[in-house]
């Protein structure tokens, strides 16, 4: 057992990526719809390239569908609107309005004694005139009858009873309203006033549209269309190899094809099914493994950043297999080249572009016309690699969406011209979807910030922002300790330099060596370059107590760093730039003054840990370079080379880039960087004459 745990120990890296890869596939293949598909490919207006199709089974021949939409226009030109007539209605108003009738006639006229004759008369009037209008009906008025003729025929449905009705044998409100005025005129002895402002306030609608009634007779009458209109006998040729697929045969195949997968999928061939897909899926998710292995072997030893990739690539695949079930005509709708997007940032384009061809690859075998779906987002893809090259400003994604568009509009004409020969049968809703993918990718931008919190990765575009000498640590930097400003300053120029030179991340090397030394804003003048009156504190101090406050730095700039809530790329930078190496200066003074006596090398040692990268390993070298320079007396070329050369091989000596994957080589580069660099800053000036 101590055996099998020692070995889990051992191998626990790979063991961790055989993990992911296992586990990888085993979600494409629970996304993966379990059913068969058509072994043939084809397009409209393309050769046939495959041997004689011949029929291997009775099918119908499926109506397109153009064909099915008109069919369902010329059906639904017969269909006629139910209303229904309710008397519970009727009723139910004329008891409200005789309510309504007495308290505005007390109102108005006081004592319900007086004026009793016209006050009967009125509201006799009332009511009659109110059975008239809502006997023969007002109807409610719906779009669909809004812009019809008195001659339109409706379906009256009133007790159980339907019969056909023309518009114009019922009221509208405005037609109602003109016929009480117009009968309120012949009755005598009432208040004509009080009884059309009443009748006015009661009027409702009693004839109201049956949308139920209405649907069902609809559905009925959709329901006779045919699906089909033709069958093709088994046995019989369908299309000959190297003929064109024109828009008849086109429908044909797209019959078979469904009536060969419904089969498929209703057959015990579901076991055939999922290891077809187990194979596909895994040599698929394989090929990008070794990719990352042979090709980007620095990002297969990051387990965070094969997890990010993963769920970029499992989550599109998800979102499209959603798709295809239930919306299918939105599958351009899709924003596919997030991927691309993300993936660029946070590595490198030749990754992007390749787990954008292993995403779209999977995702063929999902959606209908996978060639043309392939060949779009493929070169979708590559435009969106080409525009982020180089990401520096938040502009570029909207640049990128727009590169995106008409990548996808372009590509989309073109295919239309191939099939159709004219572009007269563009269906310009694919535009629209296309502007709503294009858009969708904008969502890129919070997801990349997302994906840095929850991942601890840094992009280009955090570079920047961080690398701003108008950011609050600089800022304060600048303020408080400018000597050590401008040292940091001249060192991420010369680590920029040297970091273009042997290959690495400039602007991270960058960014890294203008927070290096932020542990010296709360004690800057302990330190030699913030010292401008000539007064140095560590006089008042020992040996020990000066030491401890120049190597206490580092510790008080990851304290600063974090408290700021710098990336930890960052931080790194601040912890290891002295590395393991000890206070020369007072630890020299210390051994000098106390000769005899043991001197405690801890004391003076800073915490470290060592560089482990190349951009960290150069802003060591590029620290101690730049700080000694300065002392220099007479930096000419000579002294200027021999210091450089002095001090690294004495860090190299000191074992401090042994975790560091950089090589002599690299150095020998590195330092003739540093000497070009160094002799530009201190070049002798000629003398202006007086």
């Amino acid at each position: 057992m101590n055996r099998f745990f020692s070995y889990l120990r051992n191998h626990y890296s790979e063991i961790t990526k055989i993990f992911l890869l296992l586990f990888s596939i085993i979600i494409l293949v629970l996304i993966f719809p379990k059913e068969g598909r058509f072994k043939y490919e084809f397009s409209k207006g393309k050769p046939w390239m495959h041997e004689d199709l011949i029929a291997p089974f009775d099918f119908a021949i499926l109506k397109s569908e153009q064909e099915l939409e008109a069919e369902k226009k010329e059906v639904l030109k017969d269909l006629k609107l139910y209303f229904k007539q309710d008397p519970a209605i009727s009723e139910s108003q004329r008891l409200k309005l005789a309510d309504e009738f007495d308290s505005r006639w007390e109102k108005k006229y006081g004592e319900p004694t007086k004026n009793i004759r016209k006050k009967e008369n009125s509201l006799n009037a009332c009511l009659s005139i109110l059975d008239s209008v809502m006997n023969c009906g007002v109807i409610e008025t719906i779009p669909d009858i809004a812009d019809k003729q008195g001659d339109y025929k409706i379906v009256l449905i009133s007790e159980n009873i339907a019969e056909e009705k023309k518009l114009s044998d019922f009221y509208t409100i405005q037609s109602a309203d003109k016929v009480f005025r117009s009968m309120v005129e012949k009755y005598n002895q009432i208040d004509r006033e009080l009884v059309l402002s009443v009748l006015e306030d009661n009027l409702v609608r009693n004839i109201k549209y049956d949308i139920q009634t209405t649907q069902m007779e609809k559905q009925g009458l959709l329901d006779k269309i045919s699906l089909t209109r033709d069958m093709v006998q088994s046995g019989e040729i369908v299309i000959s190899r190297g003929e064109i697929v024109s828009a008849g045969q086109y429908q044909i195949l797209e019959s078979l094809r469904r009536e060969y997968e419904a089969k498929l999928g209703s057959s015990f061939k579901y076991a055939g099914i999922l290891v077809g897909q187990i194979i596909l899926l895994s040599v698929s998710m394989v090929s990008l493994f070794l990719f990352l292995l042979f090709f980007r072997k620095e990002i297969f030893e990051e387990d965070k950043k094969i997890v990010l990739l993963l769920i970029l690539i499992l989550f599109m695949v998800f979102i499209t297999s959603l798709v295809i079930r239930y919306s299918p005509q939105y599958v351009y709708l899709i924003p596919v080249c997030l991927i691309p997007i993300i993936v660029g940032v946070f590595t490198d384009t030749r990754l992007a572009l390749f787990s954008h061809l292993i995403t779209i690859t999977i995702t063929g075998f999902l959606v209908p016309n996978s060639y043309e779906f392939v060949f779009l987002q493929l070169f979708a893809g590559i435009v969106t690699i080409l525009s982020i090259v180089k990401l520096e400003r938040r502009s570029q994604f909207f640049l990128t969406s727009l590169m995106i568009f008409l990548t996808y509009s372009v590509i989309y004409a073109g295919m239309t011209l191939i099939k159709e020969g004219t572009l007269e049968e563009m269906n310009y809703i694919y535009f629209a979807l296309f502007a709503g993918s294009a858009i969708l990718t904008l969502f890129s931008y919070p997801l990349i910030y997302i994906f840095e919190k929850i991942f601890g990765l840094i992009t280009d575009v955090t570079l920047l922002e961080l690398s701003n000498t108008n950011n609050k640590v600089l800022r304060e930097l600048a303020l408080k300790a400018p000597g050590t400003f401008q040292h940091s300053m001249q060192m991420a120029n010369l680590a920029e330099e040297a970091i273009y030179e042997i290959g690495g991340n400039p602007l991270l090397v960058r960014t890294g060596a203008m927070y290096h030394d932020i542990g010296k804003i709360d004690g800057p003048l302990y330190f030699i370059e913030n010292q401008t009156t000539g007064l140095n504190p560590h006089d008042e101090l020992t040996r020990e107590e000066s030491a401890q406050i120049i190597v206490d730095h580092v510790l008080q700039g990851v304290q600063k760093a974090k408290k700021y809530k710098l990336p930890e790329q960052i931080i790194d930078f601040i912890r290891t730039h002295h590395g393991t190496k000890k206070a020369e200066y007072f630890y020299t003074l210390a051994k000098q003054e106390n000769p005899g006596e043991e001197i405690d090398p801890e004391i003076y040692t800073y915490p470290g840990p060592e560089p482990y990268s190349k951009e960290t390993a150069v802003l060591m070298m590029a620290d101690a370079v730049e700080a000694a320079t300065r002392s220099l007396k007479k930096p000419d070329e000579e002294a200027i080379s021999k210091l450089v050369e002095n001090l690294i091989d004495k860090q190299i000596a000191s074992h401090q880039f042994d975790n560091a994957d950089i090589t002599f080589r690299d150095i020998r580069s590195i330092k003739k960087v540093f000497k070009k660099k160094l002799l530009n800053i201190y070049h002798l000036r000629i003398e202006y004459p007086e």
